[in-house]
């Protein structure tokens, strides 16, 4: 087998407009020739004393049913194989074998944690080959939604993070704020989770008019339980040292590896799709991107939690707008896509059709194909729709930032603690069901 020569990289290779701070370190810590393999060392093997121990697929701290190899020379992680493959579901090929319609959803099943955004980047690929405008309160929502989604999946994150590393209490304060973001998911869509709220066009169901003053109720809240966390962490001893200058990964590193979201970011390179390829409403929200450039694991925590005040400063924004467009219409009036209004059902006979169409036999998408990016709590998400002109997506393909991070522990995690490892791991924040798809 022909190995390509290993590329010299430098810190010039990242563009610098994007840089903030200095090099992590010199050179990579990309292992060669495979660089999602940390294989052991010929001279490091030869001592004859390096333990093989399997963590995972079924291991608590491996965030999901994730399998890891792991060579110890004592304590230290000399090499990382990580094996994926045990929660494949096939959504994609179920995608194709659905009509448009019925294929939505699936996406939010992909990532589960962030559900909201899955179903997002899918409805607006649709929308996308359908040449079809959504209107201004549906936009204004759906960027509302999709930013509750964010502060939910963090709240996961943070809480079986600090858990993992024994702040059991941050678990519990996650919780209590993650379950009235649920609840306001559940006050406009009928369920806490997998909504199904985003349609072609616009949305399920108009918003309902309680859910602005209890939306503001959680917005008021949500800045001093921020404090909370913050109270409990940033000055616990034990949390700094288990994260401050662990799993370094340089600038450099993280985009030759493709990484993107918070890990990238916390690398040093600012770059968020909400801001450098704007979507939805986010072109007309005030909202700053958090960037830090140590690199470790403190770094990507920091990242995490400025992105849920950030978060909280555009559903504040998202309210006051949509209190402005209460009276406007929340879907497309295309009735060979859209769902005609319920109350016509009994009164019209071609409003009866058309629903008895769309949700049986489903709407044809003009052929072309499209990728859409969003900015997903975790990163780049990616949908990759081709349509051959018939009622169902003839390819349908998702780039999931979690399958993209995974790898990353083969980088991270040479020379470090075994203890830390499940901290480097932890911060990476990804979600098995969106690796294996």
């Amino acid at each position: 087998m022909t190995v390509a020569p290993e590329r010299p990289r430098t810190w010039a290779n990242v563009d610098p407009s994007l840089l903030r701070g200095g090099p992590i370190y010199e050179g990579t810590r990309i292992p060669h020739p495979i660089p999602t393999i940390l294989e052991v060392s010929d001279e490091v093997r030869a001592t004859d004393d390096i333990l093989t121990v399997n963590f995972g697929p079924n291991h608590p701290s491996t965030h999901g049913v994730l399998r890891l190899i792991v060579d110890l020379d004592g304590e230290t992680v000399v090499g990382v194989r990580a094996i994926i493959g045990y929660l494949h579901t096939g959504f994609e090929k179920n995608m194709e074998a659905k009509t448009w319609w019925k294929g939505i959803t699936y996406g939010p099943r992909i990532d589960y944690v962030s559900f909201q955004n899955n179903e997002l980047v899918f409805v607006l690929a649709v929308e996308k080959l359908l040449q079809l405008e959504t209107p201004e309160k549906a936009v204004w929502m759906r960027t509302l939604l999709a930013e509750l989604n964010r502060i939910h999946s963090h709240l996961v994150w943070l809480g079986t993070s600090g858990l993992e590393l024994g702040a059991i209490s941050m678990f519990w304060y996650c919780f209590r704020e993650r379950d009235q973001i649920l609840d306001l998911f559940e006050l406009v869509t009928g369920y806490r989770m997998h909504t199904r709220y985003f349609q072609v066009g616009g949305l399920a169901e108009d918003i309902p008019d309680g859910f602005y003053a209890e939306c503001r109720k959680f917005v008021d809240w949500m800045p001093r339980a921020l404090d909370d966390y913050l109270g409990l962490l940033d000055r616990n001893p034990i949390w700094l040292e288990r994260t401050k200058g662990v799993g370094l990964l340089s600038a450099e590193d993280a985009v030759a590896m493709g990484q993107s979201g918070p890990v990238l970011r916390a690398s040093g390179v600012d770059w968020d799709n909400r801001k450098r390829s704007p979507y939805l409403a986010y072109d007309q929200v005030d909202f700053d991107v958090p960037v830090y450039p140590e690199g470790d694991t403190y770094a990507r925590y920091r990242v995490h939690m400025d992105e849920m005040a950030q978060s909280v400063r555009i559903v504040e924004q998202c309210l006051d707008r949509l209190e402005e467009l209460r009276d406007g219409p929340w879907i497309a009036d295309d009735r060979k896509v859209v769902l005609p209004p319920r109350h016509e059902l009994h009164t019209s006979m071609e409003s009866l059709i058309h629903h008895f169409k769309i949700v049986t036999e489903g709407y044809r998408v003009p052929e072309g194909e499209v990728y859409t990016v969003i900015e997903s709590p975790r990163g780049e998400n990616g949908c990759y729709v081709v349509s051959d002109g018939g009622p169902r997506p003839w390819r349908v393909k998702f780039r999931a930032p979690s399958f993209v991070a995974t790898p990353m522990a083969a980088v991270m995690c040479n020379g470090i603690l075994v203890a830390d490892m499940i901290a480097v791991i932890g911060s990476l924040d990804t979600v098995m069901g969106e690796v294996d798809r």
